[in-house]
């Protein structure tokens, strides 16, 4: 069963090692900047998906102008069409259900083009895509 929660420090070494194996390096470096950045801004949008206390997934979202983002998902290999990615999400939109935004939208850039049809599958539209030129180091969370 997977529990999706919201990071801790003993998830570091896991989290970024299950990172550095599943995205490219530049995906990578990225990632981990703006996983950074949204620690120090709001640490409760950053979730990871543990099985049989194994880190075996990570989304981060962030909130700007009552927009709620998904910004970056990572599932292992070994985990991935398991239903981990569907919780990863489903908890973070309840995070922004919570905390009452707006619309919730999926950050999509060269890195994540690939997986939107799996978004496409949770219900979200065309409409719900939002092109990166910005990083998530310049939206400012709430």
């Amino acid at each position: 069963m997977t529990n999706v929660r919201s990071f801790r420090l003993s998830d570091y070494a896991p989290l970024t090692n299950l990172l550095q194996n599943e995205l490219s390096t530049t995906c990578y470096e990225e990632t981990i900047e703006a996983f950074g950045r949204q620690l120090s801004w709001d640490s409760e949008l950053v979730l990871v998906a543990v099985v049989q206390n194994q880190v075996v997934g990570m989304i981060i979202g962030t909130i700007d102008n009552n927009n709620g983002y998904y910004y970056r998902i990572a599932v292992a290999s070994s985990h991935q069409r398991k239903g981990v990615g569907r919780a990863l999400i489903q908890g973070l939109k309840k995070k922004f259900d919570q905390r009452k935004v707006n619309r919730v939208l999926i950050t999509m850039d060269d890195h994540n083009t690939h997986i939107q049809p799996f978004y496409e599958s949770l219900g979200y539209r065309p409409g719900d895509f939002q092109s990166s030129m910005n990083k998530l180091s310049i939206v400012v969370g709430n």
